[in-house]
């Protein structure tokens, strides 16, 4: 079975003071970071959606076996950004896609490794975190149109994810699901 990264990197990180794309942090950018642990997770492909800065992440970024794809609605929110990472997908084999957004640093391949193994046309998981809701999500091809139609604004598939309980999924075992929203927020 085939399981597709979809990687949220086009937001401007406003309250961080740059793209989060181009947070340099232990060496890699984020996006390089992020884009590692999708492929290293076993999903293939992994499509990174860019927005802000997108000219720059490119020049600046290494992103080998990735296919960047552009948003060019990115300033309307996370939502707009999912449906250009699944609309990417469109012709591609995937029965699932491992959701990640590019600030969440603390997520591992083994996080994601536990979502490819759950993969199906209907998956629907969520990470959680003592007990808390983070990434990554895992959506199955089956649901993709449902999850685009109610994308919407920075919410992401949060309004499906309500509709539709998503598989809890413990992960803070293997990784650390902290979203980084400004540079304090950066871990050790």
């Amino acid at each position: 079975m085939t399981v597709a990264g979809v990687l949220l990197a086009a937001g401007a990180g406003r309250r961080f003071g740059l793209p989060k794309a181009l947070v340099r942090h232990r060496g890699r950018l984020f996006v390089e970071q992020a884009a590692q642990v999708l492929h290293d997770g076993g999903c293939d492909p992994v499509v990174v959606v860019l927005g802000a800065s997108a000219a720059e992440v490119r020049a600046a970024a290494s992103l080998p076996g990735s296919s960047l794809v552009d948003n060019p609605e990115w300033t309307s929110g996370m939502g707009s950004s999912l449906r250009v990472g699944l609309a990417a997908l469109a012709s591609a084999t995937a029965e699932a896609a491992v959701i990640l957004p590019v600030d969440t640093p603390g997520v591992t391949a083994a996080a994601v490794r536990r979502f490819v193994a759950l993969a199906s046309p209907d998956a629907l998981a969520r990470a959680t975190y003592d007990g808390r809701p983070g990434h990554p999500v895992l959506i199955g091809r089956s649901r993709w149109a449902d999850v685009a139609a109610m994308a919407t604004g920075d919410a992401g598939a949060r309004e499906y994810l309500a509709a539709h309980p998503p598989l809890a999924v413990p992960c803070e075992d293997i990784a650390a699901g902290e979203d980084v929203d400004r540079p304090s927020d950066l871990p050790g």
